[in-house]
């Protein structure tokens, strides 16, 4: 055979190893998900930290990479963790698999330490931290919680019996961590004399931010905002006090805005109090949209969330409303952090997203509740299972908190009071 058709039939080998290999892994996977990727997402400057352990120069973005088999997972069990919700205790509930429970994200560049609840308790001593947000963010303390009673106890320290508004305290180290429920961000009440908030038609004031978390945010040194799902609901948009417009309120006099202005706007009246905060200095973390996995229908038309394993990376990509509510978020986020730094307020990105687009197996599904239970999400495909693939978003904190340490602030002050030395 001549040089020069051995190289043909080399190159011919190759491209149709690499185009039919895939398939043969991924049977089921749709075409329309194993061709045609997109490229990928630039990433905010504020979601990339120095690797822990690298050179200086070395940049790691956490938001980036692939879930990789954790034998050693999970580090902590359902029967061993109090706070965790019932709808969120997958195990309690029968679910028959634990293979979701072994993954570990690895970043692209670098590698993810597991959480080390010693460190993080050094990190936060004599601090408080609140999640700003929905039921996932309260998903995501109450991850927080379970991870540090490894090491520690807390006592209830909640001001209200109202469960939307709950704080636990830490002795040993002086740390409160909060839920301060706000689904939409900003005001928000029944459309109806009699409505529910939960169930019913709402008027979002857009530019008015909810006082139930602004009257008590300045206390806290780190606030973790993050909202997503209640958006997807029918609102009535309200602007200056007068109705601007609507998402799917059927309505034919009633202009349709989309929910991707409804979202656009609360961030932006979010992060516009932030920044007129006047005795809040203190860190802001944005934790990007949560995307929630239902096939076979929507969440109310049987729609259910039924993989035992992670996507792989070229099975899915991050596009169509996931896309367009998670660049509707950084673009708030970086005019917010732009303004924060003329005042002193320290915008972070906590950028979750493309991890958990990969995580079709990590929700409650039918496994939340009881069978027949009465519940209104009764194959719950937009929280997660605790412990589960939430944790890692525990693991972005501390890596993220860890970095920051070694920064100075414009004060020549340590962010967290600490040094970068922590590994």
């Amino acid at each position: 055979m001549k040089p020069g058709n051995r190289t043909v039939l080399l190159l011919t080998t190759v491209f149709l190893s690499l185009t039919l290999i895939p398939l043969y892994l991924f049977p089921s996977l749709p075409w329309r998900l194993s061709t045609g990727l997109a490229p990928p997402l630039p990433s905010p400057p504020s979601s990339r930290a120095v690797a822990g352990g690298g050179k200086d120069s070395e940049r790691c973005d956490l938001s980036k990479g692939e879930w990789v088999p954790d034998p050693k997972a999970p580090y902590y069990t359902n029967e061993s963790c109090w706070a965790i919700h019932e709808n969120q205790n997958c195990m309690k509930y029968g679910r028959p698999d634990a293979g979701f429970l072994r993954w570990r994200w690895r970043p692209d560049g670098c590698e993810l330490p597991k959480f080390n609840p010693a460190q993080f308790l050094e990190l936060v001593r004599g601090k408080s931290l609140a999640f700003v947000g929905d039921s996932v963010g309260r998903n995501q303390m109450q991850s927080l919680i379970c991870l540090l009673l490894r090491v520690t106890h807390a006592v209830d320290a909640s001001l209200t019996q109202d469960k939307m508004f709950q704080r636990y305290h830490f002795p040993a180290h002086n740390f409160t961590v909060a839920s301060l429920w706000s689904p939409f961000l900003v005001r928000a009440q029944p459309t109806e004399p009699n409505g529910s908030i939960l169930t019913g038609l709402l008027d979002l004031y857009l530019d008015e931010p909810d006082a139930n978390w602004t009257a008590k945010v300045e206390e806290f040194d780190i606030v973790i905002v993050s909202v997503g799902q209640w958006f997807f609901r029918p609102n009535m948009y309200y602007e200056n006090g007068q109705l601007v417009g609507c998402y799917y309120c059927q309505s034919s006099n009633v202009t349709d805005l989309t929910r991707y202005y409804g979202y656009r706007m609360a961030f932006r009246t979010a992060f516009r109090a932030f920044n007129n905060l006047t005795r809040f200095k203190g860190t802001v973390f944005l934790r990007t949209f949560s995307p929630a996995h239902f096939e076979g229908g929507e969440w109310n038309r049987g729609g259910n969330c039924l993989r035992q394993r992670p996507f792989h990376r070229t099975e899915t990509r991050l596009e169509g409303f996931n896309l367009e509510m998670y660049m509707t978020q950084i673009e708030e986020f970086n005019a917010a952090e732009t303004e924060g730094r003329k005042g002193g307020i320290k915008f972070r990105l906590l950028d979750t997203t493309e991890a958990m687009l990969l995580r079709p197996d990590g929700h409650p599904s039918r496994y939340g509740h009881l069978p027949n239970a009465n519940v209104i999400l009764y194959n719950d495909c937009v929280h997660w299972c605790l412990p589960g693939p939430i944790d890692t978003w525990n693991d972005f904190l501390l890596f993220m908190m860890k970095t920051e340490g070694g920064r100075s602030t414009t004060k020549g002050q340590s962010l967290y009071n600490s040094t970068s030395t922590i590994r």
